[in-house]
């Protein structure tokens, strides 16, 4: 019989990696970032040390993030993250006892992408790998009644993408996956930012703008925050004061996106399954669905009520620890989850 710390669910994100152990619940939650020697490729540091030397380094260390729009886009980097967080997270034992892994995968993977994160979860140190669709863990996580004959919507909103599902007798029904996620989000403020003011922010710095001030909908909150970085023309630093409603402008072409995806996807869902979700609801999960006014323009632009999970960020890795006990299951069947569902949008 497996023990406790034999099973661990991976939520492998954009901008954070969050690690569920069975029978203990969230056990690690660390920035996606990985700090190297540039020269020998040396890990320095992984996780927080790591997210703290984000534009802070000297030229000889390179601190980035090794995943792109939700999958590995430095497949050794990666490998060398999941390995410390597998140590970390199982401890001694992990040593002599490899842990049983189930791994979210973006649900717009292509099937390279999708055998990367599983290569690189055995090679970090997994017993077993098993993928689930990310949308499948967020709604799981977030408690919907997945297995029931009726529709569920979930909008799971990342770092690097925004997966969205209609879910019905445990499997996917319809879906989409977007290229547009929180770091996008980040990277339309530095652009404003800079355009408007001349005044050139990093990553970090983006991101406390957009938790601080940013929305997506005019919920009569409006904040102003101070930003510093430095000046485009003189280089030397420069502070200046940002209110809340230039920031939602810069936000708007990226949030509109994601709600035209969500419009998209329900002109696809079959009647009876969106009558079902008119009854329930659209539920939002991961850091995005944390945008001040996001349900609330979901809600606005679809006529759905719309709600944000209890505890968005996790809801995925929650889901993938859910599935953990179902790991038997799992290893008479095919890794795909069942029948591919229909997808639709942009490619």
């Amino acid at each position: 019989m497996l023990g406790i710390g034999d099973r661990l669910g991976i939520d492998l994100g954009t901008a954070n990696v969050v690690v569920y152990a069975r029978g203990r619940g969230i056990v690690l939650r660390e920035p996606s970032v990985v700090a190297i020697e540039y020269r020998s490729r040396r890990v320095l540091a992984i996780g927080r040390e790591a997210e703290a030397m984000l534009g802070r380094t000297p030229g000889s260390i390179v601190a980035s993030r090794p995943m792109r729009d939700g999958v590995i886009a430095d497949y050794s980097v990666t490998r060398e993250m999941l390995a410390y967080l597998l140590r970390k997270a199982c401890g001694p034992r992990g040593r002599l006892f490899k842990p049983l892994v189930v791994i979210c995968i973006p649900s717009g993977a292509t099937g390279v992408e999708r055998r990367a994160a599983l290569d690189a979860a055995r090679s970090a140190g997994a017993r077993e790998v098993y993928p689930i669709e990310e949308p499948m863990a967020a709604a799981i996580g977030a408690g919907l009644p997945i297995a029931m004959p009726g529709g569920n919507m979930v909008v799971d909103i990342g770092g690097g993408t925004t997966d969205i599902a209609v879910i019905s007798l445990g499997g996917i029904v319809v879906s989409d996956s977007l290229r547009v996620g929180g770091n996008l989000l980040d990277e339309a403020i530095i652009r404003h930012i800079r355009r408007t003011y001349n005044l050139e922010i990093g990553e970090r710095t983006a991101e406390q703008v957009k938790i601080t001030t940013g929305s997506a909908f005019d919920i009569g909150d409006d904040r102003d925050i101070e930003v510093r970085g430095r000046d485009i023309f003189t280089g030397l630093p420069k502070t200046m004061g940002v209110i809340g409603a230039e920031v939602r402008e810069a936000l708007a072409e990226n949030v509109m996106h994601i709600v035209d995806a969500v419009k998209r996807i329900l002109e696809h869902t079959p009647p009876e399954l969106a009558a079902d979700i008119i009854e329930r609801g659209i539920t939002l999960t991961g850091g995005g669905a944390m945008l001040m006014g996001m349900d609330r323009l979901i809600e606005l632009e679809t006529g759905i009520p719309t709600r944000v999970a209890d505890d968005p960020i996790s809801s995925v890795a929650i889901g993938t620890g859910r599935v953990l006990d179902q790991a038997e299951i799992l290893r008479g069947h095919s890794t795909k989850f069942g029948p591919q569902p229909q997808r639709y949008g942009k490619r």
